[in-house]
């Protein structure tokens, strides 16, 4: 395909996510059912609509103040002063009134801003387990923080800058027109065509260039974010240089394309300025003239002089407004382009609430892959019983996390189903499943907030003395309570200020006060030494009384008690009973359990 035609097709996309930005903005300026909202827009139009008139009207004003004193016309009835003063409070209405436009259109942008920001918020966390885990954290942050900051803008100069400049051009040319004659009118005419064209021109240029910028700014961040999330492990490798280096490449790209911005900056710059002020010398020479002849007044050129940086300023302000809108438009097509991320997961339209009465969970011919092409689970079939503890455990790859992620809904059965009390996961709430199971996982993340906080994240509302008793049935409350700030404790990023037993132990804590039907234990101890397992199983006996518990575990000495074990392999059942039954069979679980027997005596 040839280049030229490849860059209309690319200019003619980016129309189009240009309008469909304006569509989706639309809403939120003037929404379905908001009459507060449509009622500010119109009183801050209204507002506009005065100011433009007056603006227009002062350098009338302006030239029968000069006329009158050079004498070249009668004077009027107000006198110099009466006009110079009138003239004064002119410029200040029209001053007011654009501020007044802006008071009362800030209730409605900071609304706009605030409801498309909880949208994106909410949308993202609804999208699936696939997406969150090939997500870039950074990049994901820096586009939602660019595209919401451009909501407001858009909204404003959507409104109170492209239409009423156009109006206050019109009006400017028709007062030239009318006051002097057609020269003028097509001198002003062409320059503002002429500075038009060139602003668009050279921006549509500058908006890849600021594009690329965004590109790298976005590259610079999540390698930052990236290398500090993941702090300890720069640290052991003992590469702070190697990620600096790495920044530093990502920032040199950056400046690159920030410099390339800053330099077509200077020349749009530049080249506007010598469109307006060769009209602006074309008009004042031309109204020299007519004074010279005696066709004009001293106050005419006045006004001519005047009308021209008026029209300068809005000028000059279109070319601003037209980047950022451009630019906005960018910003917020990427933001939209999340919005319009499909989910996955989502509930069937008119899907009741799960009722759990005891708990059955049942997994029938469950068949799934992350990727179609290497399938995971190959034909499950597993039930546990209302208030059953059920282990499953085999070695890695097998498909017993995979199972959790299941039960959870992260993602959907490739055939098969999944049920609880006999309901299709599939057929009732996310929320009401989510509401039902509790998880355990292997490594719990804590928020950077207190201790009491992330406790209380179990169920919100929670009282004091739910928190504390929940902290009691996890036996981590004497342990708190020995700290200075008690439960007030900062835990630090990701809990990274708390062993991993603690952890585990705040972890299960608001896990009780979800107080869940089911139990869900993702090897929630596989990654803890042996004497913090020893202490943390207790905590997880006691977690799991009066539940249904499923308990995915690697070492097998944490699941002896289990009342029964499920053993996969490559994505299949290949034995299943209890712990005596399975060793009693010399199978997979006996040979299992004999190496970990082993390994265990030989450390």
């Amino acid at each position: 395909m040839p280049t030229d035609l490849s860059d209309r097709d690319i200019a003619r996309a980016e129309r189009q996510s240009g309008w469909r930005t304006v569509r989706r903005v639309w809403p939120y300026l003037w929404p379905e059912g908001q009459v507060w909202v449509k009622r500010r827009v119109v009183i801050a139009l209204a507002f506009l609509l005065a100011s433009k008139l007056i603006a227009v009207g002062t350098p009338i004003l302006y030239k029968r103040a000069v006329d009158s004193l050079s004498g070249e016309v009668p004077d009027l009835m107000l006198g110099a002063v009466g006009l110079t003063v009138a003239y004064g409070m002119a410029r200040l209405m029209s001053v007011g009134f654009q501020q007044l436009r802006d008071a009362v259109f800030a209730k409605v942008g900071q609304r706009a801003l605030r409801a498309l920001a909880l949208e994106t918020f909410t949308h993202i966390h609804r999208l699936s387990m696939r997406y969150h885990i090939t997500r870039k954290t950074g990049g994901l942050s820096r586009i939602i923080e660019r595209g919401v900051k451009g909501v407001e803008f858009l909204l404003r100069f959507l409104l109170f800058s492209i239409g009423p400049l156009m109006l206050e051009l019109l009006m400017i040319a028709v007062v030239l027109f009318v006051l002097f004659d057609a020269w003028y009118l097509a001198v002003v005419a062409g320059v503002i065509a002429l500075y038009i064209w060139f602003t668009f021109k050279v921006t549509e240029w500058r908006v890849k260039l600021r594009r690329e910028m965004n590109d790298q700014d976005t590259d610079a961040n999540q390698k930052a974010i990236d290398s500090l999330l993941n702090f300890e492990t720069v640290k052991y490798f003992g590469a702070e240089a190697r990620e600096a280096a790495r920044y530093d490449v990502a920032m040199q790209a950056y400046e690159k394309a920030a410099i390339k911005t800053s330099t077509s900056l200077a020349m749009l710059n530049f080249g506007q300025s010598l469109i307006i002020t060769s009209g602006l010398v074309a008009v004042m020479v031309m109204a020299a003239l007519g004074v010279q002849a005696g066709t004009l007044t001293v106050g005419d050129f006045v006004m001519v002089n005047a009308y021209m940086i008026q029209i300068t300023m809005p000028l000059n302000f279109l070319g601003t407004v037209y980047r950022e809108i451009r630019q906005a438009l960018v910003d917020m097509g990427e933001m939209f382009d999340l919005l319009e991320q499909p989910r996955e997961v989502a509930d069937t339209p008119g899907a009741p609430a799960l009722a759990v009465k005891g708990g059955v969970v049942v997994f029938e011919g469950v068949r799934f892959g992350y990727d179609p092409a290497r399938p995971i689970l190959k034909g499950i079939d597993v039930r546990v019983g209302a208030g059953e503890n059920v282990a499953l455990v085999g070695p890695s790859g097998s498909g017993k996390s995979t199972i959790g992620r299941l039960l959870f809904r992260f993602y959907d059965v490739g055939a098969g189903r999944i049920s609880i009390d006999g309901q299709d996961v599939r057929d009732v709430t996310q929320d009401s499943l989510h509401a039902a199971i509790g998880v355990v996982p292997q490594d719990t993340v804590l928020f950077n907030d207190t201790i009491r906080y992330n406790i209380a994240y179990g169920r919100d509302g929670a009282t004091e003395d739910e928190i504390v008793a929940a902290a009691r049935a996890a036996q981590i409350h004497d342990f708190i309570s020995r700290l200075p700030e008690g439960y007030d404790t900062q835990v630090g990023e990701r809990g990274l200020k708390l062993s991993g037993g603690e952890k585990q132990r705040v972890g299960i804590a608001r896990t009780l006060l979800k107080n869940p039907p089911i139990l869900l234990l993702d090897e929630a101890t596989s990654a803890l030494d042996t004497e913090t397992e020893a202490s943390i199983q207790d905590a997880l006996k006691l977690a799991g009384k009066g539940r249904t518990v499923i308990t995915i575990a690697h070492r097998l000495s944490t699941i002896a008690d289990a009342d029964r074990i499920v053993v996969l392999e490559e994505g299949e059942v290949v034995e299943e009973g209890t712990h005596a039954d399975l060793l009693a069979r010399s199978g997979r679980y006996a040979a299992l359990w004999t190496r970990q027997q082993s390994e265990r005596d030989a450390a």
